[in-house]
């Protein structure tokens, strides 16, 4: 039985009840942080020495087009939904309650272990062959671009047990605290010059999205309420990037010293109350079209290895521009940007997939592997682990895995990954206790 066979079996078997709409959100938002990736990075070689520009900076109108693609709000909403379902269904059973963070984190942590272990790998290699530090610095960089979003979803994750507390508590009202806390850190971060102080945002930003998971998961809300969630996401952005000045693009430009994203400001906020807004207005007709066979189950399939796409397509794209650098600068050679450029974009995207396909077959058995039922570590080991873990993303994160000294990589980052992934997936004697 194929792959294809399977999911459609799977999608027979999956009851009518389920809330689908949340699958297919979820693997629809990867899909679109890929593809605005890929038709956002420009690498120009026109004779052979590679230049890597971006679009956002070569086009500013495209950056209209960030209020499309970039859609983490919409994974922290579904993933709300989905750690409420979850944790709701576990707390009451002390078996279920003990596994949990450890199923939650080995979905997300085991299949970063061999990007992390891959890049280290070549960076060390790179440092020996004499590449430059600069360039490998930046390849390495760019590629794990995706372990920021990681790393803090992660400690999301870990809230779950106070967050939907609190959420049984006070309900939307959660939702409005963390925008106030947001709001109050844009005004002195960005209006009374206290940048530093912009980096909390990253905590009530995320987590105020996360609730209105929690939201679509009680199903609490009607009409009037959606209505309302909507107008005022377009009426805050517009004050945003209008009268106040914030920037146009959702996602970080080069050369520009103000971003939306990094960290976040309450721009986020708006993009995410407007999106989620429309997605919840279609959610309905979006269940009834998934309770047909085939949609569904494609679906499924890619859902299967939508961190492996998610972590592997910016790796996918710094091996198609090193292929073409050993090739003199194959099909690197027209100006970003110009009518020739955009045209041969869905070329670009075709091969960017189809050299895809062979990392998704080789490591997409890590993210499989990860649904496998292990020994729980228990919530306080687990969270120890993942806090580790996340420290060393952030490393990453911020500035790559290639170093310019013995042995190439930044071995502190990955041992911290390596040993934070071990400690939040896998049981060890001191942690059998944990609660």
């Amino acid at each position: 039985m194929n792959m294809l066979e399977k999911a459609r079996e799977a999608a027979r078997l999956t009851p009518a009840s389920r809330n689908r709409a949340a699958d297919f959100y979820r693997t629809l938002a990867i899909c679109f942080v890929v593809l605005g990736h890929w038709m956002l990075v420009a690498p120009y070689a026109p004779a052979g020495e590679i230049e890597l520009r971006n679009i956002l900076a070569e086009q500013p109108w495209t950056q209209f087009l960030t209020w499309l693609f970039q859609v983490m709000p919409v994974f922290f909403f579904v993933g709300g939904y989905s750690n409420a379902a979850s944790w709701t269904s576990a707390r009451t059973v002390p078996e279920k309650r003990h596994a949990w963070a450890t199923g939650r984190l080995r979905r997300l942590l085991l299949p970063v272990v061999p990007l992390i272990v891959l890049w280290s790998i070549a960076a060390a290699i790179a440092y020996q062959l004499g590449v430059d530090a600069e360039l490998a610095k930046n390849a390495s960089q760019a590629a794990l671009i995706p372990v920021w979003f990681l790393a803090v979803y992660i400690l999301v994750t870990l809230a779950v047990p106070v967050s939907y507390a609190i959420w049984e508590r006070i309900g939307l009202w959660s939702v409005a605290f963390l925008a106030g806390i947001a709001v109050a850190v844009d005004i002195i971060g960005v209006g009374l010059g206290q940048s530093w102080l912009r980096w909390i945002n990253y905590a009530p930003v995320w987590l105020a999205v996360h609730q209105l998971g929690y939201w679509w998961w009680r199903g609490d809300q009607n009409g009037r309420a959606i209505l309302f969630l909507l107008a005022l996401g377009i009426a805050w952005l517009w004050t945003l990037v209008g009268p106040v000045g914030y920037p146009i693009s959702m996602v970080s430009v080069p050369g520009e010293d103000f971003s939306n994203t990094r960290p976040p400001t309450t721009a986020m906020l708006a993009i995410g109350c407007i999106q989620i807004a429309l997605l919840l207005f279609v959610t309905n007709r979006v269940n009834n079209w998934l309770q047909r066979e085939t949609p569904w189950a494609i679906v499924i399939l890619a859902a299967q290895s939508i961190m492996t796409i998610y972590l592997w397509h910016l790796t996918v794209v710094i091996v198609v521009t090193g292929l073409s650098i050993a090739l003199g600068g194959f099909g690197l050679g027209t100006e970003p940007g110009t009518a020739t450029w955009w045209a041969l974009r869905p070329v670009f995207v075709l091969v960017l997939v189809v050299l895809l396909l062979p990392f998704i077959a080789v490591f997409g058995r890590f993210e499989s592997g990860s649904r496998k039922a292990a020994a729980p570590a228990g919530l306080v080991q687990a969270g120890l682990g993942a806090v580790i873990a996340c420290a060393g993303l952030t490393l990453v994160a911020l500035g790559g895995i290639s170093l310019d000294r013995l042995p190439g990589f930044n071995w502190i980052a990955g041992l911290l990954i390596i040993v934070g992934v071990t400690l939040a997936t896998r049981a060890m004697s001191f942690g059998k206790t944990n609660d």
